[in-house]
């Protein structure tokens, strides 16, 4: 017995030993996990720090490199500057294409090429998106001590709402719903950031804020929401929120066929509330191991059990996902693209 049990272990000793060189020699021949090893990923935020984009990018950061083949470190650098249009003109332009940086910024961004096409200097179809934290409903609030109360009284009396920037939602939605919907914003752009906005509103410079997610908002500010500091006005997805079926969405009070697909087409990018891309000309397996480990993050116990302590809305939405959303919102008709680019002008 006890011969065949020491050759029963030596045989086993044997397999495992095999198995592990198989495994490491596997990892070396592995040309993803050859390029990524020793590396660091920088990971762009298109706003200053301390808001939603910033702490997911940041979250994200401290779980994805262990998923990634060669186990790269990860960094993650503010980049400001019209809700992230600078930073998606600098990825597509001048980062490096492979694969070390990505990037996350405002919603809205893809839709720059149809809406501002002179300020775009990027085909949304052509970058590498890996993936979105979240999928999500925005909403527009506005201050307790304003007159506006409700989206009735938006119809009826001026209400201004502070702006993060030409391109990105903040700016988008006030527009957008003036021509639509008749709404009555009045908009003050240039903010660096929504943390910079809700100050503003603290302070008494704006009333109101027209680009943030309920879940954002009840982990940004929950004083706020508990005192009813704020009244949410309306809120901008495909479908509401299922935890505030009582607040308007924007789509169901279009009038017209034309006025919904108007809606839509801005809209939409709430689809992918939490978008991370990577350049165009990435090499395809690069991308690939990318958007694997982006998936395999967001199903990592330790990454969920951060964000659940932070009070982050996690929902996988995966790259490939995202390219169809906007193949679908570039497929909209030209009119259609027309009227938002003039709301927005």
């Amino acid at each position: 017995m006890i011969i065949n049990d020491f050759g029963s272990a030596c045989r086993s000793a044997a397999l495992t030993g095999a198995v592990i060189l198989v495994s490491a020699q596997a990892n070396a021949q592995d040309p993803v996990a050859n390029f990524y090893r020793g590396k660091t990923i920088t990971i762009g935020v298109g706003f200053t720090a301390g808001g939603g984009y910033d702490l997911h990018a940041r979250t994200l950061a401290r779980h994805f490199g262990k998923h990634i083949p060669g186990n790269p470190s990860i960094v993650v650098k503010n980049v400001p500057g019209a809700a992230g249009l600078v930073l998606a003109n600098a990825l597509a332009n001048t980062a490096p294409k492979d694969g070390t940086e990505i990037a996350t910024f405002d919603r809205a961004i893809p839709l720059e090429p149809l809406v501002s096409p002179d300020r775009a200097r990027f085909d949304a179809l052509k970058l590498n998106w890996i993936g979105s934290t979240d999928n999500d409903v925005s909403t527009c609030f506005a201050w307790h001590a304003a007159r506006v109360k409700t989206f009735d009284d938006l119809l009826q009396h001026e209400l201004v709402v502070g702006g993060t920037g030409t391109g990105g939602n903040a700016h988008i939605y006030p527009k957008v719903l003036n021509a639509v919907l008749g709404t009555k914003f009045k908009l003050i752009p240039g903010y660096p950031g929504s943390t910079e906005v809700l100050l503003a509103m603290e302070r008494g410079e704006t009333e109101a804020f027209c680009s943030m997610g309920f879940v954002t908002l009840e982990y940004t500010k929950p004083h706020w929401v508990r005192d009813k500091t704020v009244n949410v006005l309306v809120q901008l997805g495909i479908t509401k929120n299922k935890d505030h079926l009582d607040v308007p969405l924007a789509l169901d009070l279009a009038k017209t066929a034309a006025d919904r697909q108007a809606i839509e087409l801005v809209v939409s990018p709430n689809l992918f509330a939490r978008p991370f891309t990577a350049p165009p000309d990435v090499p395809s397996e690069r991308v690939a191991a990318l958007r694997k480990a982006f998936n395999a993050t967001l199903a990592d116990p330790e990454y969920l059990a951060e964000a659940a302590a932070r009070k982050m809305q996690v929902v996988l939405v995966k790259g490939e996902e995202i390219d169809d959303v906007l193949k679908r919102i570039y497929g909209m008709p030209r009119s259609v693209m027309d009227r938002v680019k003039e709301a927005i002008k």
